[in-house]
């Protein structure tokens, strides 16, 4: 039981580190009509999540064929996904979006119903991108038992629960926290999602070596 409670506890953090929902609400009232009523935010919150229950569920339960398919050696994706998250860490420590999307004036115009706009680009790529992709199937190659799994999803499903807490109350949020306080809070997680990302390329890298030593 203490390994699990432990196993939960640090994936949990690593992906409300990832995940930043304080500094994604206070950066999601922006992409939103700015009349959007108490009623429509809630309902994006809603679908937002969703949106990223749905992405990690597929990317658990196929990510181990994915690679497969593919013929990439876990290790190689550990190194590579440390180099993502480090880029996002940089992202975020000096103070930039992780999460910012750019979309054509075409886009734009196809996506202007709330519920198109939680889907894409909020629920994926802002909320569920590849720094988490990588991060969800490199702690399912380590799972070796059931209850190291259940973990993973527990420790998912409670930061999705915090997420819709915070989008849903995001207008009120950015009105707290403000501009210095998102950047604030989105360089303390940069600098825990860095040393993630540290573990990760030195995990991959030493397996890698060897093989070869």
């Amino acid at each position: 039981m203490e390994h699990f409670f432990n196993l939960f506890l640090a994936e949990a953090v690593a992906i409300f580190a990832i995940l930043d929902p304080i500094g994604v609400s206070a950066m999601i009232p922006s992409l939103l009509h700015q009349n959007i009523t108490k009623q429509e935010i809630r309902r994006v919150a809603f679908v937002a999540t969703l949106t990223a229950l749905i992405a990690f569920f597929v990317v658990l339960l196929s990510g181990d064929f994915v690679l497969k398919l593919f013929g990439i050696d876990m290790n190689s994706l550990k190194a590579m996904g440390g180099v993502v998250l480090l880029l996002m860490a940089v992202n975020m420590v000096n103070g930039y979006s992780k999460k910012k999307s750019h979309h054509s004036k075409e886009e734009e115009d196809e996506a202007k119903e709330h519920e198109n706009l939680a889907v894409i680009p909020i629920g994926i790529p802002i909320i569920f991108g590849p720094g988490l992709f990588a991060t969800v199937i490199v702690y399912k190659s380590q799972a070796v038992s059931l209850g190291d799994v259940f973990s993973l999803i527990f420790a998912f499903l409670a930061n999705a629960f915090i997420l819709y807490l915070t989008l849903r109350n995001s207008i009120y949020i950015k009105k707290v926290v403000g501009v210095t306080g998102e950047r604030i809070v989105t360089r303390l997680m940069g600098l825990i999602t860095g040393a993630i990302a540290i573990q990760f390329m030195v995990s991959g890298v030493v397996e890698i070596a060897k093989r070869y030593i």
